[in-house]
């Protein structure tokens, strides 16, 4: 195969105005109270360009790199991880492509900025009927899906035989119903609500196996999809850890302790852990963008990214979520009693942070993943 322009670079990243961060910044506690990120927020990630991004030029989006939209995600996420994680599913565009064209084409008939959210599993079953396949069910951990312009569930129909990965559905969001229930203790604000639905019925070209072949042949849909889905996930943990990084730098600097001991700054142990947690944060991060620019040359060359470079990603992404959970819990560490307070920035860090590495795109399981690759032994469906 020749050699494809890849096109979009870092010339493409998404200017980010300062106001906007420091807006997302100032209403943190807010977006964790809602339980989901307001309208406003919302439709302003929209016009930005985060849901164009990895849309194709064809259809009038923006096709950048992967880089560029990682980069993107991780800036969103030292703001606030939240909106991190709702601004990454913008890669949905990616596994989207595995629908039919015809079907590309009215989903991006009216422009580029489509918001897509949803949830895979578990798999409901899908009836066949006129018109295509009846569905009901329920999905939780639908993150973004009150925002959304169409949604995906996961299905599996009888007549189906062999599929490996799960199918996925897609529909305009409102043929689905959020139930909210979104109670946890980190990425409050994402909106990761239950999605209902009754009975919706959704013709075969409107349904797609996640993780295939997708119907558009530039590099970027080349690009090993679920890997990247595993890496707009776990760069949110950068953001996260280099926010709660700062955060401790900034108190440690600030007045002494009320009991009359020494500055944070002016103690041994918390100049070698703070120095020892940014080697680690700049390390994991800078293999996780090696290994997406590995992977993002090969196929600009007109290759195919390999096994080993796709686990790569896959492996990178599992340790700078372990690497973010780390940092940000040494800095609660390090902040002693100021950072028990339910309201301290540092707490929210943390939960953020351990909440990221829980995913199961990046837990335990996917580093005996990664090992079975490297050994040359099966790795399961989806993986890398």
């Amino acid at each position: 195969m020749k050699a494809i322009d890849a096109g979009s670079g870092e010339a493409d990243l998404i200017d980010l105005p300062e106001d906007f961060m420091a807006d997302l910044r100032a209403r943190r506690a807010e977006f964790a109270e809602l339980g989901q990120l307001p309208h406003d927020v919302v439709e302003r990630l929209r016009e930005l360009g985060i849901y164009r991004a990895l849309v194709a030029r064809r259809y009038g989006g923006m096709e950048a790199s992967p880089t560029a939209f990682l980069k993107v995600i991780e800036k969103l996420s030292q703001a606030d991880g939240s909106v991190g994680w709702v601004a990454s599913f913008g890669v949905s565009s990616m596994y989207l492509a595995a629908l039919p064209e015809a079907t590309l084409a009215k989903i991006y008939g009216d422009g580029p900025d489509v918001i897509f959210a949803g949830a895979l599993f578990p798999p409901q079953g899908a009836e066949r009927v006129a018109g295509g396949l009846r569905i009901s069910g329920r999905w939780p951990f639908g993150s973004g899906s009150t925002g959304a312009d169409l949604i995906g569930v996961g299905i599996k129909i009888a007549d189906e035989q062999g599929a490996a990965l799960p199918r996925m559905a897609v529909m305009p969001a409102a043929k689905a119903r959020i139930e909210p229930n979104w109670n946890v203790i980190g990425l409050r604000g994402t909106g990761s609500h239950d999605i209902v639905v009754d009975e919706a019925v959704v013709a075969d070209e409107w349904t797609f196996v996640r993780g295939s072949k997708p119907n558009l042949e530039t590099p970027l849909y080349r690009y090993p999809a679920m890997a990247l889905a595993a890496q707009v996930l776990a760069v949110v943990g950068i953001g996260v850890a280099r926010a709660a990084l700062d955060e401790i730098k900034s108190l440690a600097a600030g007045r002494g302790s009320i009991t009359g001991a020494p500055r944070l700054a002016d103690r041994a142990y918390v100049q070698s852990e703070i120095a020892k947690a940014e080697a680690s944060l700049r390390s994991a991060r800078a293999f996780f963008y090696e290994a997406t620019e590995a992977a993002w040359a090969t196929l600009c060359e007109g290759h195919e990214a390999s096994r080993e470079q796709a686990m790569l990603l896959r492996l990178a992404s599992s340790q700078i979520a372990r690497t973010g959970c780390d940092v940000a819990q040494m800095a609660l560490r390090l902040s002693g009693t100021i950072g028990i307070y339910a309201d301290h920035p540092l707490a929210a860090y943390l939960h953020d942070a351990t909440v990221v590495a829980q995913h199961a795109f990046l837990s335990e399981g996917t580093w005996q993943s990664a090992g079975k690759v490297m050994l040359g032994l099966d790795s399961p469906p989806g993986y890398p």
